[in-house]
Parts: C-alpha cells; sequence; structure tokens
C-alpha cells in the first residue's frame, strides 16, 4: 500500500492536469529524468532496461553521441529550426545523404515528400495520394492492422477499440485477411483475388494496398515473403498502388533498412516516421516513385514539415548504414532474442507461448491476461517492455538495436525470471525451474 500512494505522489501532477487519455505512463508508473543508451533514469535514481524504445523511435537509443554533438553545433550555430517546406542546408544534406546512402545502394529511385512530423501523417499522404492518381476511392488494408490515429489512418486500422474513438463512420477501405490469418495453410492471396476477379463481389477496385511486412501493434504478426511477392503481383496485375508502411519496421527494425529489402518487392509508395529522424525527433518521409509525383504545390501541406533539428540528426543516423556492418550486428542479436524466446518458451510448456516476429521485433504470445502481468512485473524489476495484439496477448521485446551484448543478455534474464514467476503464481508451475 505504502508503495502504491508514493507512486501516486509521484504522479500526481499528471493525474491532476493531463488527460486520462495517457497511456504508457499507466503501464511504466514512474517519472523518468534521463537516459542515455538503452537506459532510463526516473526521478528517484533507479536504472531500467530498455525494451521499448520509445515504441521503435529510438532504434539508435537514447541521446545517442554523436547524432547530440551534431544537434548542439547546429543549435550553438543558430541553426533554422523551423521552416515549412522553404530549402535549407540541414534539409539539402539529409536529402543527399538518403539518396546516396540508402536509395542508391539499394537501386531504388524514389521522391521524397515531408508530410508532417507523424507516421499518420506519412499514411494520410500516401492515401490520399494514391487516390488522386487512380481516380479510384478505396483502400485495401488488412487484419490487425495498425496504420494510425488520425480518420484516414484509422479507417484502414483494423482494431476495435481504437476505430471506436472516431466517433463517425471509418468508410472508402476494404479489410482483408493478412498472412496467416484464415490459418497457416490457407493462402489469402488466392483469397483476395477471387474477390477482385469476381465482377459480383461487390467490391469496387481498390486504389490501392497499405501493409505492414510485420505487424508491429497487432501482434507482432509476419507476413512470409512468397506472400508479400504474391500481394505485390497482385497489385502489379489488378492496378492498385502497393504501399508498405515502414513507420515501425523501418531504420533497421528487422534486419534491414527497409524490411521489404529482404523479398525484393518495389513498394510504389513507402510511409517513414519514428526512427527516421534518429534522435527521437518528430519527423516523417513519404516515399513515391516519380511517375506518382502528381501534386500541386501546397496540394497537401503542413506548418511542421521541415524539421531542421530532425533533418541534422536523421542525416548523421544514415552513418550506421553506410556498410553492411550495422545489419549483421542487428541479425546477430536477433537470434540471440530468438534463441532465449525459444528457450523461455520449451521451459516452461504450461504456459503455451508461441514465438514471434524477426529482427528485433520478437515476442511470446499467451493467453490473454499473461502479458500485461509479465509487463507489470519486468516494470517492478528493471525492464521496460509493453505488450502488443488486440487483447493485449504478446509480450513484445523491440530494444534499440544499439543496445549491447550485455544489455541485452540482462534484459532477456529479466524477462525470463519474471515469465518463470508468473508461470508459478497462475498455479500453472509448481517450483521454478
Amino acid at each position: 500500500m505504502n508503495d502504491l500512494i508514493q507512486v501516486s505522489d509521484r504522479l500526481q501532477v499528471f493525474g491532476n492536469l493531463e488527460s486520462n487519455v495517457r497511456s504508457y505512463c499507466r503501464s511504466f508508473p514512474a517519472k523518468f529524468k534521463r537516459a542515455s543508451g538503452h537506459q532510463l533514469w526516473d526521478a528517484e535514481g533507479r536504472s531500467y532496461i530498455d525494451f521499448f524504445a520509445g515504441a521503435g523511435a529510438l532504434n539508435y537509443g537514447h541521446n545517442p553521441p554523436e547524432m547530440k554533438k551534431k544537434l548542439i553545433k547546429y543549435l550553438v550555430e543558430d541553426g533554422i529550426s523551423h521552416s515549412l517546406d522553404m530549402a535549407t542546408e540541414a534539409k539539402e544534406r539529409f536529402l543527399t545523404r538518403f539518396n546516396d546512402v540508402i536509395l542508391k545502394p539499394r537501386g531504388l529511385n524514389y521522391k521524397i515528400m515531408f508530410p508532417g512530423p507523424t507516421g499518420t501523417n506519412s499514411v494520410e499522404s500516401a492515401l490520399k495520394l494514391a487516390r488522386k492518381v487512380t481516380g479510384r476511392q478505396t483502400i485495401m488494408s488488412f487484419t490487425n492492422a495498425f496504420h494510425g490515429m488520425t480518420l484516414g489512418a484509422l479507417a484502414v486500422t483494423g482494431n476495435k477499440f481504437k476505430r471506436s474513438g472516431a466517433g463517425v463512420p471509418l468508410n472508402h477501405t476494404l479489410s482483408m485477411p493478412y498472412d496467416g490469418y484464415m490459418g497457416r495453410d490457407v493462402n489469402s492471396i488466392d483469397y483476395i483475388e477471387s474477390f477482385l476477379k469476381d465482377s459480383g463481389s461487390g467490391i469496387s477496385l481498390p486504389a490501392a494496398v497499405i501493409v505492414e511486412t510485420l505487424q508491429g501493434e497487432g501482434g507482432i504478426n509476419a507476413a512470409s515473403d512468397e506472400w508479400l511477392i504474391g500481394l505485390a503481383n497482385l497489385c502489379q496485375t489488378y492496378g492498385m498502388l502497393l504501399i508498405v508502411d515502414d513507420v515501425q519496421m523501418g531504420c533497421g527494425r528487422t534486419g534491414t533498412f527497409f524490411s521489404f529489402e529482404h523479398c525484393g518487392i518495389v513498394p510504389d509508395l513507402v510511409c517513414m516516421s519514428k526512427s527516421i529522424g534518429g534522435y527521437g525527433l518528430p519527423m516523417a518521409l513519404t516515399l513515391m516513385k516519380p511517375e506518382l509525383d502528381l501534386w500541386e504545390p501546397g496540394e497537401h501541406n503542413g506548418t511542421f514539415r521541415g524539421n531542421n533539428l530532425a533533418f541534422i540528426t536523421a542525416a548523421a543516423a544514415l552513418d550506421y548504414w553506410e556498410s553492411q556492418a550495422f545489419s549483421h550486428e542487428i541479425e546477430e542479436k536477433a537470434e540471440l532474442v530468438c534463441n532465449a524466446l525459444v528457450e523461455i518458451v520449451a521451459s516452461v510448456p504450461e504456459l503455451k507461448g508461441e514465438v514471434k516476429g524477426k529482427g528485433l521485433m520478437q515476442g511470446i504470445a499467451f493467453e490473454a491476461g499473461i502479458a500485461e502481468k509479465i509487463s507489470a512485473l519486468a516494470f517492478e524489476r528493471g525492464l521496460i517492455l509493453e505488450t502488443s495484439g488486440t487483447d493485449s496477448e504478446v509480450i513484445k521485446i523491440m530494444p534499440p538495436l544499439t543496445i549491447d551484448r550485455t544489455g541485452l543478455v540482462s534484459g532477456l534474464q529479466i524477462l525470463k525470471d519474471c515469465i518463470f514467476d508468473i508461470a508459478v503464481d497462475v498455479n500453472l508451475l509448481v517450483s521454478h525451474p
């Protein structure tokens, strides 16, 4: 009881003055003061290992030193901070670096749009452009998808709770089964095509299909290469634009800079945000094939498109991608995580856990209620990690990509101990393994 009172006192200002809509501070009830790398410290000086990474906005960790140096230098020199979409040296450097380091080596030819500071801004612009280019209205999305909280992005999101918050009908979208949704032995691409080719299906030909190659918020559901290639072929056959939402899975989360690289598809449009700013600063991109750039000047705009501070750190973050070394490091860490999760699941078969995901976006799916208990206990023991899925049934491991082996192993050990103790607590195990 005393601990609860102390927590309440520490967070009293937020409870009194901030809206009830706040959520993460309920899961992680501490007042944080500073952070570095893969660690945070609260106001009392207690340290936490971060397996959350700002929901994917901190792929390079907290306050990465080289980015911080460049950002401070830029500020000290009175560099431009706000510029709408005017030309600045900071923007020029980012555009050039992104083209030279990311696009050219991958044989990609995209125009770059700055739609606003967040992922949902990027999604909205992509949907809007797809409708403009094709002259059609419907957008196809997938079960358990998450694309943002503004009305257009929410319309292609699957979560019932989040959709209900719109307060108005969410129209002009079509939800189809994601890979594996109908069972592991069912190819939902065949199911989708049966609707598209049947003139009696009641479905209008979509302007575009928007997809996450790995559904982070929807339960860490990973689409197979074969399914993604089939979807890309379907888009080409029926003249639909392919939009890949790489807001959370981009910038190396699955091992490669873009999450779609490994299967060889080339989307028509790509949505990016979160870690593209490098330092956790707001920034988003919408990449489009040049022939799709049919915007009239000012047809889509926003006050905070030109975050020059983010241009500085985003350009610096691209240093990680000048060779294959960083991807190899991510793959090695991903293998360590996967092996640890497989071992945990095998050690507590009574929990019926299922390992999911890829890269440094992995987790274990449990029966409803278990993952939330694990997350709460882990936080008490100094590990921050959230849940995923429509019923919060998946415990999600999403550390900064730059986390060192010691930090990763330490965090996984805390997670393992928590899972074992939760198993004992719910009387599924007689004794600690």
